[in-house]
C-alpha cells in the first residue's frame, strides 16, 4: 500500500510541468524540426532547379526533369519506413532518444549530398548515391516528426496543446524560409558558378545547423506521460502490431487528413516551381521569393490556426482548408498564368497559408490526439508519412505527367480536387480530439 502511494505520488509530480518549461519545450522541438524540414526541403529546390543537369544530363530535359523529381520522390516512400522503426522504438524506449538520432542521420545525409562528385566525375554512381542519401533523408524525416508532436503535446497543459503542438508545425515554414532563402542567395552567382558549386552551399550548412540542433535536444527531458508508461508497466512489446490492430480506423483517418494538405504544398513548392520558371519563362528567383514570403507569412498564421483548434476544435479547420482547396484548384493555374509578377507571388502567398496552413497547424497535435499513448509514437508517424510519401512523393511526379501529357493545368487541378475530397471524408470519419485526455 506504501509502495503504491509513493508511485501515484511520483507519477503526479511527473505530470506537473510549469509552463515556462513547456514553453522551452516547445521551443526546442522547433529548432529541431526547423533543421529537419531545411535538410528535407533544400532537395527539392534543387531537384527542381539544377539536379536534373548534374546528376541526370544524359537523357532531354524533361526526361531529366522527371528523373530529378523522381529522386526526390524517394525521399518520401523512405518516409514511411523511417516513421515505422522510430515509432516503434520511439514507443518502447522513450521520446527523446529517437530525436537525437534522426538528427544526427539528417546532418550527415544532407552534409554528404553536399560534396557528392556529379555525373560527369564518376557517372552512373552519381545518380545512385544521390537517391541512396535522400533514402537516408526520408528515414530520418519520418522518425522525426512524430517524436518532436509527442515531445510537445504529452507536456502541454490540455487546453493549450493546439498552440504549442502548432510551434513544432512552424519547423516547416521556417526550414522552407531557411532553404528558399539561402537557395535565393546561391542563385544570384552567375549560371556556371551556381551549377558547378553554388547549390551545394545550402547543404554544407546543414553540418553547422544540426550541431546547434544536438546541443538544444540533449537538455530536453524525456515527456511526463512515457514516464508515467514505465511506471505503470504499460508499454507494449510491438507498439506498430498493436496500433494496426486496435486503432486500423485513427490510422486511416490521419492517412487521409494528410493527402490533401501534403499534395498541395509540394505542387507549390516543386512542381508550380518547375512549371512557372520552364514553361511560362518566369525567373527562378521570383518564384523563390513568392514561397519565401508565403511561408513568412505561415511563421504567423500556423500558431493563429493552432490557437484556433484550441477554441473551435481541429475538425473545423479541416473542413475550411478543404473547401478552400477545391475551389482555387483551377484559379490557382488561372492566376499564375497571367505571367504578372504581383498576382504571382500574392496567389503562392495565398495557396500556401489557406490551402496548406488551415490543415497543417493542428497536425502535429491532432494525429497523435488519435492514438492511445502506449502507441503514439508509432501511430502519429506511420499514419501522417504514408500519406506523405503518397501525396508528397507522387503528387509532382503526376502533374508533370498530367500537364505534358494534355498540354495544360485541367488534368493537375483536377488531380487536386480528387485529393481533397478524400481529406474531406477522412474529416467526415474522424472523432473531435478538443479537451480529450491524454491516455
Amino acid at each position: 500500500m506504501t509502495m503504491d502511494m509513493t508511485i501515484a505520488t511520483g507519477i503526479r509530480a511527473i505530470g506537473r510541468v510549469p509552463t515556462r518549461s513547456i514553453g522551452a519545450i516547445a521551443c526546442a522541438g522547433a529548432i529541431g524540426t526547423i533543421i529537419e524540414w531545411y535538410d528535407f526541403l533544400i532537395y527539392g529546390t534543387a531537384a527542381a532547379l539544377v539536379f536534373n543537369s548534374q546528376f541526370f544530363p544524359n537523357v532531354d530535359g524533361r526526361v531529366g526533369t522527371l528523373a530529378a523529381l523522381g529522386s526526390f520522390a524517394v525521399g518520401f516512400l523512405a518516409r514511411p519506413i523511417g516513421g515505422a522503426i522510430f515509432g516503434h522504438f520511439g514507443d518502447r524506449l522513450g521520446r527523446k532518444s529517437m530525436l537525437m538520432l534522426t538528427m544526427i542521420g539528417m546532418g550527415l545525409s544532407t552534409a554528404a549530398i553536399g560534396v557528392l562528385p556529379t555525373y560527369a566525375q564518376i557517372g552512373i554512381w552519381a545518380p545512385a548515391l544521390l537517391v541512396l542519401l535522400r533514402v537516408v533523408q526520408g528515414i530520418t524525416l519520418g522518425g522525426e516528426w512524430g517524436g518532436a508532436s509527442l515531445m510537445v503535446l504529452e507536456h502541454a497543459p490540455p487546453d493549450r496543446r493546439g498552440v504549442f503542438g502548432s510551434l513544432v508545425q512552424v519547423g516547416f515554414p521556417v526550414g522552407l524560409v531557411s532553404a528558399s532563402a539561402v537557395f535565393s542567395l546561391v542563385s544570384m552567382l552567375p549560371d556556371a558558378d551556381f551549377k558547378a558549386w553554388g547549390w551545394r552551399i545550402p547543404f554544407l550548412l546543414s553540418v553547422f545547423l544540426v550541431a546547434i540542433g544536438l546541443f538544444v535536444r540533449a537538455r530536453l527531458p524525456e515527456t511526463p506521460i512515457f514516464e508515467r508508461l514505465k511506471a505503470r508497466g504499460q508499454i507494449v512489446r510491438s507498439p506498430f502490431v498493436e496500433m494496426i490492430l486496435k486503432n486500423p480506423r485513427s490510422f486511416l483517418v490521419a492517412a487521409g487528413l494528410k493527402l490533401s494538405e501534403v499534395s498541395w504544398v509540394y505542387m507549390l513548392t516543386v512542381f508550380v516551381v518547375v512549371y512557372v520558371t520552364t514553361k511560362l519563362g518566369m525567373p527562378k528567383f521570383l518564384m523563390l521569393n513568392a514561397i519565401l514570403l508565403g511561408a513568412l507569412l505561415e511563421l504567423l498564421t500556423i500558431p493563429l490556426f493552432g490557437h484556433l483548434s484550441d477554441r473551435y476544435g481541429r475538425r473545423p479547420l479541416y473542413f475550411a482548408g478543404v473547401a478552400f482547396t477545391i475551389l482555387f484548384a483551377f484559379p490557382l493555374f488561372w492566376l499564375l498564368n497571367t505571367n504578372a509578377a504581383a498576382i504571382v507571388i500574392l496567389t503562392m502567398v495565398v495557396a500556401l497559408n489557406l490551402g496548406h496552413g488551415l490543415m497543417f497547424a493542428p497536425e502535429s497535435t491532432y494525429f497523435p490526439e488519435l492514438f492511445g499513448s502506449n502507441v503514439r509514437y508509432s501511430g502519429a508517424s506511420l499514419g501522417f508519412q504514408v500519406s506523405a510519401a503518397i501525396g508528397g512523393g507522387f503528387a509532382p511526379i503526376i502533374a508533370t505527367a498530367l500537364a505534358a501529357y494534355l498540354g495544360g493545368t485541367a488534368g493537375v487541378s483536377i488531380m487536386l480536387i480528387l485529393l481533397a475530397l478524400i481529406t474531406l471524408a477522412a474529416t467526415l470519419f474522424a472523432r473531435e480530439t478538443k479537451g480529450e485526455d491524454l491516455i
